[in-house]
């Protein structure tokens, strides 16, 4: 008897999270090569490739948002979650903070290139294979495995994971680790208080900075490529082939300098190390400063 005095209130409960999110199933003709935009402000988002002139969109969206549509034409499209009662801008400052979390799953064309936003939200990107990637986050890691000419991705407080292959790539974080196992031939990577561990090549151009981070790099250079890290406190280990043909100088502040190439040197007063050295014939240029952190360049055989 005193679980039927429940009973309407049980209804009620389930009755209002049935509510609370609405299912998404959206579709749009799109072109082979298709520029996508894709913003959520909480939630997930998961965007997976496949082989077909169109984007569907399902999930769930959350209690709070407006009604969501695809907008926009078959070579450019738009999907925008927003706060119902927004005036605009993806951060929806000042639109409804109670809009409860969206998960989108999207399918689109295996060729499109993409515009990502994402606040409070993981994103996963797979299978894409041919055109840009650009992604912002603010709180959510971000995993991409595509082939890209060009990567960039900004995140304030999320890790980033690379995988696949990229031309040309920005990545950059302010607290998140980045692991990028597959960089081509122009790459920058940037870190505040997050861990770098990256390899591919051979690199024609390679800047890398970090302030509390350690980083691990292993790559090769083309035959006039440079290589640039720059490190305040973090430990840096740079492996490169045996056969790498560069001039090397590395310095470190206060911190340890050892290299399988050459012999490391200090002042006769004060404190610090550097060395100069050539590998093969001196063409491409590497340099690695690191200020607080110790400092290891290896051959790899």
């Amino acid at each position: 008897m005193k679980t039927a005095r429940y009973l309407p209130l049980l209804l009620c409960l389930c009755i209002g999270q049935a509510l609370a999110d609405t299912p998404i199933n959206l579709h749009h003709d799109a072109s082979a090569t298709a520029r996508v935009s894709i913003s959520n402000v909480a939630g997930t988002v998961n965007v997976i490739a496949w082989d077909r002139n169109e984007v569907q969109v399902s999930g769930r969206l959350g209690e709070g948002a407006k009604p969501l549509a695809i907008t926009g034409s078959k070579d450019r499209l738009e999907i925008k979650v927003e706060p119902k009662g927004s005036s605009g801008g993806w951060f929806n400052w000042g639109g409804d903070n109670n809009m409860s979390a969206t998960t989108l799953e999207l399918h689109v064309p295996r060729a499109a290139s993409l515009e990502v936003d994402v606040v409070s939200a993981p994103l996963v990107i797979d299978g894409m294979d041919g055109g840009s990637i650009e992604v912002n986050t603010v709180s959510g890691k971000a995993r991409i495995n595509a082939r890209t000419p060009s990567l960039t991705v900004d995140s304030v407080s999320g890790g980033i994971e690379q995988a696949g292959h990229a031309d040309k790539v920005e990545l950059q974080t302010v607290s998140g680790d980045i692991l990028a196992p597959s960089l081509g031939n122009h790459v920058e990577l940037q870190t505040i208080s997050g861990r770098i561990q990256a390899s591919g090549g051979p690199w024609q151009k390679l800047t890398l900075s970090t302030v509390s981070g350690n980083v691990q790099l292993n790559g090769g250079l083309t035959a006039d490529g440079s290589i640039n890290i720059d490190s305040m406190s973090g430990d840096v280990q740079l492996q490169v082939p045996a056969g790498t043909n560069a001039s090397l100088h590395a310095t470190s502040f206060s911190g340890n300098l050892r290299s399988d190439f050459g012999t490391a040197t200090q002042p006769e007063h004060g404190p610090g190390s550097s060395l100069d050295a050539r590998l093969g014939n001196g063409q491409g240029k590497i340099n690695v400063e690191t200020f607080s952190g110790d400092l290891r360049v290896r051959r790899q055989d």
